[in-house]
């Protein structure tokens, strides 16, 4: 037994103990500190180009376990994701993925669309106040001036004070000029034509680096210029339509849309490298180019989080010619599997596993051949705008006296000239619903909305919801046409997108890496959720247009 005048014992111990709380604590706040935000040394975002949902689960049992397998079984899979606007197509599916908002904010409206200030069609990357890099033709007089708030990757610029490097990759100049955002180091796209080389913007640079001209001038990208044939025995293809069908299309000189595909054009080396991109090995040469990239801009090489932007557009160059059920792009998601193998090999190799983190998605889904629905008792087909224009000048000269009140027609909708609609004394909108209506009576013809209802209401679901976020109101038109289901403006063979309709929207969403949880959802994610899910988790500033939220489940 201790002696009064001994320290009591509980004291010793509560001296021995305190040391180790205050470590404890100390510990305890910097965990919460180091909670704030992680920071990969690199983020790469994929989009591939006409991606429907389907197709991870169509061809699960022929992937292999390095590719879309790993993407699923160790990161985190978003099952119902949707675009939530239109027009689906590339412009602004690009747009939006990198902005996390919608046409109505980010001003890309389509690929293409009718300038109603300036009265003339513009594209949506070009700038000509804009010299070509790498081509002596227009085809790098792009930029993204068009898009009028900042993107994820623009914002992670600001926040490294610009020490973190953007590159951006693609097939197509607007699926790099877009994901780039205003501050990009470079951007990158193939120029096919007769030459085959990766081309540039001087808004970026005044002329290419060695690397992409030691590229251009390899043989790497004539090495893809071969015979189409299947990467497996097409009699395992068990997924897609028979191979000889009447809802594809054919290579110039194919009598017949069945493999293998070896025109003489595909197999000449010396010219028409544009042949590439309908084939699988665009995504290839896409994938070369990504791995040089990360190898010679010493992507992910320290500790300021760079930025990879990587669009494969092979993709919907195959769906457009042959259609979502052929063996073609079942051939075609079989190979970008074995691509997307390959660069995440790299990417363990070069900045490190668990260094890195990555999120795929597509630009827009696509729609069945109509063609083929019809044959299978399924509701679908073509609609015929030439005849409606004619219908439709009839009614407007019966009822306005003049067919010059329609200014254009585009992405399904119609510019009416204002000025026409005040001299013959009518009210804005009740020019509007009047011809609305009238369209509404047509075949083919599902849905009609007007400019004023874009502005007056606030949809919160369905059609008029998609449509709203994709409304714009000092771009858009006045007048919003919607098709029936499975009814489409194109040619009887090959697939297309654009519309509001789900099988347009329901497109992929993938997150892994750094930072990601293991997991997947069934709750419904939108596209405009990426950007800011990725700047949650880079502990960044949210994108200016920003409408989007971050997807709590996927981060850790």
């Amino acid at each position: 037994m201790l002696g009064t005048k001994s320290t009591p014992f509980f004291l010793l111990l509560l001296i021995a103990i305190c040391p180790l709380l205050v470590v404890a604590q100390k510990k305890s706040k910097d965990s919460k500190l180091s909670e704030i935000k992680t920071a990969p040394k690199l983020v790469v975002g994929i989009v591939v180009d006409q991606m429907r949902y389907d197709y991870l689960t169509r061809f699960w049992n022929h992937y292999e376990e390095g590719g879309f397998k790993r993407f699923v079984n160790e990161g985190f899979n978003c099952k119902n994701n949707h675009f939530n606007y239109a027009p689906t197509s590339t412009g602004p599916g690009h747009a939006s993925v990198y902005t996390g908002t919608t046409p109505a904010r980010h001003g890309v409206i389509g690929n293409n669309w009718y300038d109603k200030v300036n009265e003339e069609d513009v594209y949506c990357a070009s700038d000509n106040s804009f010299e070509s890099v790498g081509t002596t033709t227009d085809a790098g007089k792009m930029s993204p001036h068009r898009m009028i708030v900042t993107t994820i990757t623009d914002e992670l610029r600001l926040h490294t004070q610009m020490r973190g490097k953007t590159i951006a990759i693609a097939l197509k100049d607007r699926g790099a000029v877009l994901p780039g955002g205003h501050t990009a180091n470079a951007a990158y796209w193939f120029h096919g034509a007769n030459v085959g080389h990766w081309v540039s913007s001087s808004y970026y640079m005044k002329e290419l680096p060695k690397w992409v001209t030691d590229f251009n001038t390899s043989n790497k990208i004539k090495d893809y210029k071969k015979s189409w044939t299947t990467l497996k025995d097409i009699n395992t293809y068990l997924e897609s339509g028979l191979d000889n069908n009447k809802y594809e299309g054919l290579f110039e000189t194919e009598i017949a849309p069945t493999f293998p595909h070896n025109t003489a054009n595909m197999l000449n080396k010396n010219a028409d490298f544009e042949i590439i991109k309908a084939t699988p090995y665009g995504n290839s040469i896409t994938t070369d180019f990504a791995i040089e990239a990360i190898e010679k801009e010493l992507l992910g090489a320290d500790m300021i989080t760079d930025f990879l932007a990587i669009s494969f557009s092979s993709t919907d160059y195959v769906g457009h010619k042959y259609g979502v059920n052929s063996k073609e792009v079942q051939d075609t998601y079989l190979r970008l599997d074995k691509d997307l193998e390959r660069l995440f090999k790299e990417l363990d190799k070069r900045v490190g596993e668990g260094e890195y983190t990555v999120f795929l998605t597509a630009d827009h889904g696509a729609v069945d051949v109509p063609a083929y629905l019809k044959d299978n008792k399924i509701p679908g087909g073509y609609i015929d705008f030439t005849a409606i224009e004619a219908k439709f000048s009839e009614f407007l000269k019966y009822t306005f006296g003049t067919t010059d009140i329609i200014k254009n027609f585009s992405n399904y909708q119609y510019f009416l000239d204002h000025k026409i609609i005040k001299n013959l004394d009518m009210d804005l909108e009740e020019a509007q619903e009047i011809m609305a209506k009238e369209l509404l009576t047509y075949e083919g013809i599902d849905q009609v909305f007007t400019g004023h209802q874009m502005w007056k209401n606030h949809y919160t679901s369905g059609i008029p919801y998609i449509l709203q976020n994709g409304y714009n109101q000092k771009r858009s038109g006045d007048i919003l046409v919607v098709l029936n289901p499975g009814v489409i403006s194109y040619s009887k063979t090959g697939s297309t997108h654009g519309s509001p309709q789900v099988y347009d929207t329901h497109v992929p969403l993938l997150f892994y890496g750094k930072g990601i949880k293991n997991g997947s959802t069934v709750e419904r994610t939108e596209i405009p959720d990426i950007a800011p899910t990725i700047s949650a988790l880079l502990g960044i500033a949210f994108p200016s247009g920003t409408t989007g939220k971050p997807i709590a489940q996927v981060l850790e």
